[in-house]
């Protein structure tokens, strides 16, 4: 049952055992981004089609955002994470034996699908908080998220340089069939108050969305930073495996580290929403995320504007994401499966529609273009969240 409002704090080990889940199951889903030039020459395709092996996978989660999500708010969660994290191990296994594109599809669609289980822990962990630490919790496990996110181009850049792009997916099959060991063993077991069928319990996320303003809002916000982070990173592999670069494999999974320090930065986002200041850290975040187009623009010119702009830009959308759960969580405790799978359907269906654009972009418009883009999102969101009524209360109360 869930623990009362008094219960003492999560041990720190648990925490750290989480956010290593969420990271390395989320990784799942990105491990192919780096490696998009060279699938493409191994099943000879066109730029295009080797991109859509990413909007799959994105598609992927967000159906699984909105059919399995959910279940944690009824379901027995331990068992529900176990089995879902060794069904990604499935996903990623048929990746690794797959030698027509059509299999890797399928391994990478299946392995979208169940890597959802990134989304049952976070408001699992919510649910096992204080109410005191809870968005430090949820800071934690959501810099652990996008660690995997970013940590994930490093890891198959380097697998990729030692054994092939199919090492990526034989490893990471492994390591997900041991966290799910862990997870079991360290976990414990937890029923949500929650009694409802399940086509109830699917129409209850859609109420959400019609009963609750903040949740469309930070929805609608959550899915434009991401998007904005998918047209940086799905096609920033074919600049830089290009002319003036050329790097290989191994090297531009690196720029994922650049990436990583920005996530580590940005779990202060957390705090800051425990202590009150969650309109300031999204203010922050979004500004900081348009201004992080600048040095990026200038990538071809400056490999070290060009880092400097991916730190900002994956500082500025970790802080906006996770001030978007913290806030939203407060909503209806009961009720934080849906909660996630309601945001996080929206901000994966940003991301999904970012890669997707910045490849057809790219192809058109080249860099530049991309550049433009990503900057016109952008501003759309710091238009959107300075009109929102939700600030301009968070203002008043702080008069």
């Amino acid at each position: 049952m869930p623990p009362p409002a008094s219960s003492p704090r999560l041990p720190p080990s648990m925490v750290a055992l989480m956010a290593v889940a969420t990271g390395l199951t989320v990784a799942s889903n990105y491990y192919a981004q780096p490696l998009l030039h060279t699938i493409a020459r191994y099943f000879d395709l066109s730029i295009a089609s080797a991109g859509f092996l990413v909007t799959t996978a994105q598609l992927g989660y967000s159906l699984g955002l909105m059919l399995l999500v959910p279940l944690g708010d009824i379901l027995e969660r331990r068992r529900l994470i176990v089995g879902m994290s060794l069904l990604v191990a499935a996903g990623l296994l048929l990746t690794a034996f797959g030698r027509q594109f059509w299999l890797i599809l399928l391994g990478t669609a299946l392995t979208g699908l169940f890597s959802v289980v990134a989304q049952v822990l976070v408001p699992y962990a919510a649910s096992l908080a204080a109410p005191s630490e809870r968005g430090r919790v949820v800071g934690t496990i959501m810099s652990g998220l996008l660690l995997g996110i970013l940590l994930a181009r490093t890891l198959a850049g380097a697998l990729a340089a030692l054994g092939g792009w199919q090492t990526v997916y034989w490893v990471a099959a492994i390591l997900m069939s041991l966290m799910a060991f862990a997870l079991w063993r360290t976990l414990p077991a937890h029923r949500p108050d929650t009694r409802l069928s399940y086509p109830r319990l699917l129409a209850s996320v859609f109420l959400l969305f019609v009963e609750e303003p903040v949740l469309r809002l930070r929805a609608l916000l959550g899915a434009i930073v991401f998007g904005a982070f998918s047209l940086l990173w799905t096609p920033m592999a074919f600049l830089l495996a290009r002319a003036p670069f050329h790097y290989s494999d191994a090297t531009i999974g690196l720029f994922g580290l650049a990436g990583a320090a920005g996530a580590l930065a940005a779990s202060r986002a957390g705090r800051l929403a425990d202590a009150g200041h969650a309109g300031r850290a999204t203010t922050f975040g979004l500004c900081c995320l348009l201004l992080s187009w600048l040095p990026i623009a200038q990538a071809k010119s400056s490999i070290v504007a060009f880092v400097i702009g991916v730190l900002l830009l994956d500082l500025a959308v970790q802080a906006v994401h996770v001030t978007n759960q913290s806030v939203i969580y407060r909503i209806r405790p009961e009720a934080r499966s849906r909660l996630t799978a309601a945001y996080m359907t929206c901000y994966f269906i940003g991301g999904a529609l970012g890669s997707v654009t910045s490849t057809a972009i790219y192809m058109v418009a080249d860099w530049t273009g991309v550049m433009i883009a990503g900057a016109v999102l952008t501003l759309t969101g710091l238009v959107i969240w300075w009109f929102s009524t939700e600030r301009k209360v968070i203002d008043r109360h702080a008069a």
